[in-house]
């Protein structure tokens, strides 16, 4: 299987913002989509956000208005837009297949992206 690998983590201050990415070759052109969670010290993982096969994206509640979820297919990759960031946001971030079979056969969850906000 192929890893999925996250970019795009970094130490901002709060208010500023990052896009992580989260690739694979042949990811997004599989039909696949994907899950991004964060998992920061001392607290449980949590999920983010979604961009599922069909195109449909969704991002948890709290972070509505601040957090977008977009795809390129061209380049098999889907993007985290992380606006107005907050020391909260603080969290190591990863991507997770989502979809039919063949998205958890083929691909495994990323190593994962290190956001930190101050």
């Amino acid at each position: 299987a192929v890893q999925l690998v996250e970019s795009g983590g970094g130490s901002v201050q709060a208010g500023g913002s990052l896009r992580l990415s989260c690739s694979a070759p042949g990811f997004t052109s599989k039909g696949c989509g994907v899950n991004w969670y964060r998992e920061a010290v001392g607290r449980q993982r949590e999920w983010v956000s979604a961009f599922n096969a069909g195109g449909t994206t969704h991002i948890t509640a709290f972070l509505q208005g601040r957090f977008t979820i977009s795809k390129d297919e061209a380049r098999d990759t889907v993007y985290l837009q992380m606006d107005s960031l907050k020391p909260e946001d603080t969290a190591m971030y990863s991507c997770m297949p989502y979809g039919k079979a063949i998205c958890f056969s083929d691909y495994v969850k990323g190593q994962g992206t290190q956001v930190t906000v101050s």
